[in-house]
């Protein structure tokens, strides 16, 4: 199969692991992110042989590859949180200290 097509399998096959992990989370209501589950029923399919390596090896070195700005987001947010909240977190701080 052409690289493209592989890539777009592999995704699909990941995407749906995290789809039913994400079910069966709600469906049994488990205390537990869906992607985990999902990711550890990967691992189970990966390591019994029902989903072979090379299914999404394409989409999964794709992701690795851009994974670094996928964090982009959340640390823009975390950074201006702190800058938002700076004095009301030093507040917090020298009332939890007792000052």
């Amino acid at each position: 199969l052409p690289a493209p097509v592989r890539f777009v399998l592999g995704l699909g096959i990941l995407w749906s692991f995290a789809a039913l992990g994400l079910a069966l989370t709600r469906v049994l209501h488990l205390p537990l992110p869906g992607p985990v589950v999902g990711m550890v029923l990967l691992w189970l399919g990966l390591s019994l042989g029902l989903v072979r390596l090379h299914w999404i090896q394409a989409a999964a070195d794709g992701l690795l590859g851009v994974l670094g700005l996928l964090f982009v987001p959340a640390t823009v947010g975390f950074v201006d949180y702190l800058s938002a909240g700076a004095a009301w977190g030093l507040w917090l701080l020298v009332m939890t200290a007792g000052l």
